[in-house]
């Protein structure tokens, strides 16, 4: 299979090859590989070389033959090493998780391990351990975080789809650097055990990143529903995810906000995206309304920063050998900062942050019970240069190092503390053929809504024909 074939298709479309025996699943995985090594000697966008073989997979799943790649932060899958991103890092887990056990149902063709910065506690993935990974539309830029590798490799074309991880918007911050559909579903949605009830404190779900929306519903029939024992379960679909796409959204009740609850500014190029999203809804015919929920931008950063130091620290403390202290030369500053800090963090501070976090989730639930859809930028500004989000200032501390975070991306993190059902769409380009992400937030559990209108945007405002300049086929 040539390059330039196997990059034009989809997930879906590479299956629909596959079953009708058009091209075979060896030869798609043979094509994939070859795409992967091109693309990764320009983006820096793997932590490991290639799995060989493949991790093994159902024959017959639902996405059968489709090449995958998972985060350096989960899934855990058996036997392969994680190192969230950090030199003083690695785990072998002995099982899979309940994704990874989906996933493998599902038939995908894992191929890889992808970059992450350090802890994923960032908008940028440049870690110390890989450096840089760099932007298939603009190598001198980053690709955002922390699904930063996922991102780029999706985006060149080198995996149709990949894993990823959302905690303050790591699925939605790097599809919009890439111009890609990355979903964060509802909290609950997809199972997070068995080794966690909840991964940071509720704010954080797989999901995946994916070039077309059908993908996005393909991979999510594949994975959703709660395992036995989960602490949230989000209400089941209706029907199949597949099934949303094209289907009648009815006419909804939309609002607009340009405007960051942080105060932070919004590139024009970005804010005007977002806006003339609005017009194209409100052009099928939906009532579309300028409009916000109230968010109190203290509770955000004080219902994030303790439960941040709390996750961070608990990652790095057990060091890479059970019951050895962490060596900190080995670690990065913001992970040397979190461990030093934690000790003071006390039962009442993450009590006083998750009380925080209930009135964020309060005040945007009672802003969709008059609204059916909140439209905003996925970022506040194009896709950074490498280097602009870095934490080595002497200054910085754990509340300054989230506030220049959210200063980039101050539209992502309100949906995870609330838990709703959020997808950032391609739906803007700047002057300069950069890709700029557009939010799209539904009420709790509406993921079928999201889809069915996303649908009709990549429709509308069609994004797949644009190719960047560093691509594997072309």
């Amino acid at each position: 299979m040539e390059l330039h074939e196997y990059a034009r298709h989809d997930a879906v479309g590479l299956r629909d090859l596959i079953a009708a025996g058009e091209v075979t699943a060896a030869e798609v995985e043979q094509a994939a590989r070859r795409a992967l090594e091109a693309a990764d000697a320009e983006l820096n966008a793997l932590a490991l070389p290639p799995f060989s073989p493949a991790l093994d997979h159902a024959a017959d799943g639902p996405l059968a033959g489709v090449p995958f790649l998972i985060k350096d932060s989960g899934p855990m899958a058996r036997g392969v090493p994680s190192f969230l991103g950090s030199r003083g890092l690695e785990t072998v887990p002995g099982h899979d998780s309940e994704l990874m056990t989906r996933l493998r149902a599902a038939g995908l063709v894992t191929l890889g391990l992808t970059t992450v910065p350090e802890m994923v506690v960032s908008f940028s993935t440049e870690s110390l351990k890989h450096g840089p990974t760099r932007n298939p539309w603009d190598l001198e830029r980053g690709v955002g975080g922390s699904s930063g590798g996922a991102a780029a490799l999706v985006a060149a074309g080198a995996v149709p789809l990949a894993h990823g991880t959302d905690g303050a918007g790591s699925i939605r911050v790097p599809a919009s650097c890439c111009g890609l559909v990355g979903l964060k579903p509802s909290r609950g949605r997809v199972s997070s055990g068995p080794d966690a009830a909840e991964v940071t404190f509720g704010m954080s779900c797989d999901f995946g990143l994916t070039r077309t929306v059908r993908d996005a519903a393909a991979l999510l029939d594949a994975v959703h529903g709660p395992a036995a024992g989960d602490k949230y379960t989000a209400p089941p679909p209706a029907r199949r995810y597949t099934e949303e796409i094209g289907a009648d959204p009815g006419r909804l009740r939309i609002a607009v906000t340009t405007t960051a609850w942080s105060g932070a500014s919004v590139d024009p190029e970005v804010a005007a995206a977002a806006v003339a999203t609005g017009r194209t809804l409100e052009g099928m015919g939906h009532l579309v309304t300028e409009a916000s929920p109230e968010v109190d931008w203290d509770l955000v950063i004080g219902g994030v920063v303790p439960v941040a130091v709390a996750c961070v620290a608990s990652a790095a403390a057990p060091g890479t050998t059970p019951g050895t202290p962490p060596d900190p030369e080995r670690f990065e500053a913001v992970t040397r900062h979190a461990l030093d800090v934690a000790g003071d963090l006390g039962a009442l501070d993450l009590m006083g942050a998750l009380a925080a976090q209930n009135r964020i989730s309060r005040s945007v639930g009672a802003f969709f019970t008059g609204h059916d859809l909140l439209i905003t930028p996925t970022l506040g500004q194009l896709p950074a240069p490498h280097g602009t989000l870095r934490y080595d200032d002497p200054g910085h501390t754990m509340t300054s190092w989230h506030e220049s975070l959210f200063e980039y991306g101050p539209f992502t993190v309100v949906f995870n503390i609330a838990g709703l059902p959020a997808v950032s769409l391609p739906l803007g380009w700047s002057r300069d053929g950069l890709p700029i992400g557009v939010q799209l937030v539904a009420p709790y559990g509406r993921e079928d809504l999201l889809l069915r209108l996303a649908s009709h945007l990549e429709e509308a405002l069609p994004w797949r024909g644009r190719v960047p300049g560093v691509f594997t086929g072309a």
